[in-house]
């Protein structure tokens, strides 16, 4: 597997955004003006499929990114995808000098988050379509151990 790392939206990764975010979960809308100001992550299979998505774009606090948009196409959930894409970003986002990343979880997936490292702050709150959604935070700095 691969991952590549695009300066624009494209259009394989907005193939898996339909398909997961609006075709299985029911969200009306799936993109916004935040896609043009954002790094799109795909990962692809060995036979060069688009199996995987994120991506990332910078917070207002100096030093942070958010981390958005997580999707893994039905047929490859539960083989650690979702997490090897995370922690790519991460790295990545490491290596352009951030020491803390954020996101805006479902809460049905903050379990996932916690068990790579994140924390949730806040409180819960509903996306547009009426989603419970909290925001998780986690170091990812020097001393983080993120590269141990």
């Amino acid at each position: 597997m691969r991952i590549e790392v695009f300066g624009r939206l494209p259009e394989d990764a907005a193939d898996i955004r339909k398909e997961v975010f609006m075709d299985e979960q029911g969200f009306r809308d799936e993109f916004d003006d935040t896609d043009g100001i954002s790094e799109h992550y795909v990962m692809y299979s060995d036979e060069g499929e688009p199996i995987a998505v994120c991506r990332t774009y910078d917070a207002p606090e100096e030093g942070c990114s958010i981390i958005g948009r997580v999707a893994v196409r039905k047929a490859y959930r539960n083989r650690g995808l979702g997490k090897q894409m995370i922690l790519f970003a991460e790295q990545h986002l490491r290596s352009c000098g951030k020491s803390n990343i954020r996101l805006h979880a479902q809460s049905t997936a903050s379990g996932f988050y916690s068990s790579i490292g994140y924390s949730a702050f806040g409180e819960e709150d509903l996306e547009d379509e009426g989603v419970p959604h909290i925001w998780m935070q986690k170091d990812i700095g020097k001393d983080s151990g993120i590269n141990k």
